[in-house]
């Protein structure tokens, strides 16, 4: 065997072995889909309430809130409790 052929032989298996050894990319799996589409299902409520009620009075902040909760139970998504705003320090 030439010295050639023998480094290019050798090559191509290192090669070989080095692809078999890398890592392979991660994939969600069937539960963590669902929780994505859950998520996002839950964002577009937030959305929409946001688009019917902007303005950031304690009013419309209530309605919107309202209209969110609204929303998720119309999807039969979790319902989450309101974030209070924190106390001023």
């Amino acid at each position: 065997m030439r010295p050639a052929h023998f480094f290019s032989l050798l090559a191509a298996m290192m090669l070989t072995v080095s692809l078999a050894a890398a890592p392979q990319p991660a994939w969600a799996d069937a539960q963590q889909q669902q929780s994505f589409s859950v998520w996002h299902q839950m964002d577009d409520c937030a959305k929409e309430a946001n688009k019917q009620f902007p303005d950031h009075t304690p009013e419309g902040n209530a309605k919107r809130e309202a209209a969110r909760q609204a929303c998720l139970r119309a999807h039969r998504l979790p319902v989450t409790a309101p974030v209070a705003p924190s106390p001023p320090r």
